[in-house]
């Protein structure tokens, strides 16, 4: 048997990002649309170049994107919302972009979270529309491969099933409608695609890996089957990934050539199923053994070995080996690194490195007996210096771990009582008005941190230039008439980083940037070791900010559990371990701010539910853990002082009890693209404590007015009592300009003063 290797997909972004300043300079009108085009066809050569020199014996195309394949796969089948009028046969960049950035008077579309990933995705819409292959991108991508490169190459496509399942607008009754429009836009996808040559389609179904029931696979087979009786001719990968696949033995016999199973994070079901329903021996199994979502280099023996179980159990004769799922998720190299300790980086694999683990597997398992094949002791041996290393072996955070107790999970009173002590303590009005955290990081703001972090200039110099940015934002939200005020976060690159550079336990990359949403970018840090606070991390600017004003200044921290799922995260001990160690740290941060004079501290969590277990029966250990490190973390300040925190995307209607049970005293929730579905899930679900839902989407450069705000408020006092509700921004501001989030906050703040008036009349009357 000869094993092949391929991957699902590869990093658009770049090695140096260069994708982000190709569409950004487009955004700034830098250069023109063909200049656009030029640079983007450039790159998605460049990196199929450099895949194939890396050693992959089968390259992917359509993993590429101008800003979200969710919202390619929307545009080429026409699901565009009628509120941008296209009119058009195909979709322009103007449109395009509006779906996904929003323009003067229309809204963008919603977006939320891939699966349990930190990449976010345009939501696609259907209105009853008709839908129609607009332009086949799929296929100009195979053409484009095999005309520039003389490749045939693998094209790939979401699949039929998970589009429809995350596309909003449609309802049991009109599912089977919306679906019946999509089969003949995939069969036509497909027919050319074969036609031009493909020999390989992988079709990508994330969704057969969530909680399924009987009438979802019904639906399934459905799908697949009149797509194959209409192209039998297609040899399609129905890939999977992210865990194990629901319904094991009607998935493996749907009617395709081959299928992709995860066997990093599905490992055990995977497993369990091969051993139960075994595999079709005439179809090829797509074996996703090296991690596609983690930074660490893999142990290869134990890799080698799995790939030996996956064959003794499937008795499959055709396997490729591949990462468990794209590898966007991950940095594109670590050749850039230099700054990292050898005992650490020698431990790392980013996107290319795992493609090297994907041929070094691929060339031992087709000849183990090579004694040149060095690899796999190689992989051992860098492990297991980084296992032995100090940092994994804080003897005081063990002992700090060890004594956690029952009542450290708990604040002395309950909310309600809480409430009482806080009203009177804080005298806040009634619809409070506040914002999320950061303010605009402006050129000047970038440049100057730069230039410090380069050392050409000294901290005292970058010390006062960041006071003078909090003292100028303060006097603005003071001149807007904001009430809680916020210090700006201009000392901050990133509300994890920030955290984690004064943290023991992290390391942080010079280049090992993922993408988060659109051009938006991070660098999360790597949790390499024992978690542990050395010093005040915040005291510092809040005390400062607070004397600046009279009103309140929220002290600002990221939670224990974003940290972690925002993070690069060790592999060697229990998740759950490592949230209760930063939670323990940040318990002592909290103590500190507490003590320096600072009554109201907003501990984020915007990605507490994005770890969640996709499939909803394993949900509730995760959630165990999380709430009780949000809790360890919180829970020792005084009643008066008050614990807010912030959610980004939810689908709150299946989330409102955990989001109680964190027990914050004010929540503040990122729903302004999804509002009336939050208002429908309050509804059903009351929540008891302070909330603000977000009034304006800040994802858009687009200024709310003061009327569309005022509907929004209006709209949520039909489930919230005006003593629960805060009013405030979707989310953080750091990344809008400053007209334009002055402009904004103005009519929020006028919209809260209108609400104001609007119930004391009520009252009165």
């Amino acid at each position: 048997m000869k094993y092949t290797n391929s991957v699902i997909g590869y990093p658009y972004i770049g090695g140096n990002r260069e994708w982000k300043r190709t569409v950004e300079s487009y955004w700034k009108q830098e250069i023109s649309e063909h200049e656009l085009h030029e640079r983007m066809k450039q790159l998605r050569l460049d990196h199929l170049k450099k895949q194939l020199a890396l050693g992959i014996d089968q390259v992917t195309i359509g993993d590429f994107t101008y800003y979200d394949r969710m919202l390619d796969t929307a545009v080429m089948f026409g699901l565009v919302p009628k509120r941008y009028q296209w009119t058009a046969e195909t979709v322009d960049l103007g449109t395009y972009y509006a779906m996904a950035r929003g323009r003067e008077g229309q809204v963008a579309s919603e977006m939320t979270k891939w699966f349990n990933t930190n990449y976010h995705y345009i939501v696609p819409e259907y209105e009853g529309q008709k839908l129609y292959l607009t332009e086949n991108t799929i296929l100009k991508a195979y053409k484009e491969a095999k005309e520039e490169l003389g490749i045939e190459a693998k094209p790939t496509i979401i699949g039929p099933y998970t589009f429809s399942r995350l596309t909003k607008g449609y309802d049991a009754k009109t599912e089977p409608e919306y679906i019946l429009k999509l089969i003949p836009l995939y069969i036509q996808v497909l027919k050319q695609l074969v036609e031009a040559g493909a020999e390989w389609i992988q079709i990508e179904e994330p969704s057969l890996v969530t909680t399924l029931d009987k009438a979802d696979i019904a639906t399934v087979k459905e799908i697949y089957s009149q797509i194959v009786e209409e192209v039998p001719n297609a040899k399609i990968l129905l890939q999977t990934y992210f865990e194990s696949v629901s319904f094991f033995e009607e998935i493996v016999n749907l009617p395709v050539a081959g299928i992709g199973l995860d066997f990093v994070h599905g490992y055990k079901g995977n497993m369990d199923a091969l051993r139960k329903f075994g595999f079709p021996k005439n179809k090829v199994l797509a074996a996703g053994i090296i991690n596609g979502r983690d930074i660490w280099r893999a142990d290869l023996a134990e890799k080698y070995n799995t790939l030996q179980a996956i064959q003794q159990l499937s008795k499959c004769e055709n396997i490729w080996i591949q990462s468990s799922c794209s590898l966007q998720h991950v940095p594109v190299t670590t050749a850039y690194e230099k700054k990292l300790a050898p005992v650490l980086k020698n431990a790392l694999a980013f996107a290319d490195e795992k493609i090297i683990e994907l041929k070094e597997l691929t060339s031992y398992a087709n000849n183990p007996k090579d004694p040149g094949n060095n690899a796999i002791s190689e992989s051992i041996k860098a492990i297991q210096l980084l296992r032995e290393d100090a940092s994994r072996n804080n003897e005081t955070v063990k002992a700090e771990m060890a004594s956690i107790k029952e009542e450290d999970f708990k604040r002395s009173n309950v909310f309600e009582k809480r409430q009482e002590i806080q009203r009177e303590a804080l005298e806040l009005p009634l619809f409070p008005t506040t914002t999320i955290g950061s303010f605009p990081q402006s050129t000047e703001v970038k440049k100057t941190r730069s230039a410090w972090r380069k050392q050409k200039i000294s901290d005292a110099d970058y010390e006062a230039f960041v006071k003078e940015e909090t003292e100028r934002w303060i006097h603005i939200q003071e001149d807007l008439g904001l009430d809680v005020l916020v210090h700006g976060e201009f000392e901050r690159t990133d509300m994890v980083e920030y955290f984690g550079e004064k943290l023991d336990g992290f390391a942080f990359t010079e280049n090992a940037w993922v993408v988060s949403y659109g051009s938006r970018c991070v660098k999360p840090p790597i949790i390499y070791g024992d978690v542990a606070w050395k010093e005040p991390m915040t005291v510092k600017s809040s005390v400062y900010a607070q004397s600046l004003t009279k009103h309140y200044v929220k002290g600002m921290l990221t939670g224990p559990v974003t940290i972690l799922n925002w993070s690069f995260v060790r592999d060697d001990i229990p998740r759950k371990e490592i949230a209760y160690q930063i939670a323990l740290a940040l318990k002592k941060e909290i103590e500190a701010l507490e003590k320096a004079g600072i009554a109201i501290i907003q501990v984020d969590e915007p990605a507490l539910r994005e770890g969640l277990p996709l499939r909803k029966e394993n949900w509730s250990e995760y959630l165990d853990w999380g709430v009780k490190a949000f809790r360890l973390a919180t829970s020792s300040v005084e009643d008066q002082t008050q614990i807010h925190t912030h959610m980004c995307y939810c689908e709150f209607n299946d989330f409102i009890e955990p989001i109680s049970a964190l027990d914050a005293d004010v929540i503040s929730i990122e729903t302004s693209r999804s509002h009336g579905e939050l208002i429908d899930s309050l509804k059903e679900t009351p929540y008891d404590k302070g909330i603000g839902l977000g009034v304006y989407d800040i994802h858009s450069p687009r200024v709310p007015s003061i009327k569309e705000m005022e509907t929004i408020m209006q709209e949520s006092l039909e489930v919230l009592k005006p003593t629960q509700f805060w009013v405030n921004p979707d989310c953080g501001l750091k990344t809008r300009g400053e007209t334009e989030t002055v402009s904004s906050l103005q009519n929020m703040v006028e919209a809260a003063k209108t609400l104001r008036e609007d119930v004391a009349s009520s009252v009165k009357s």
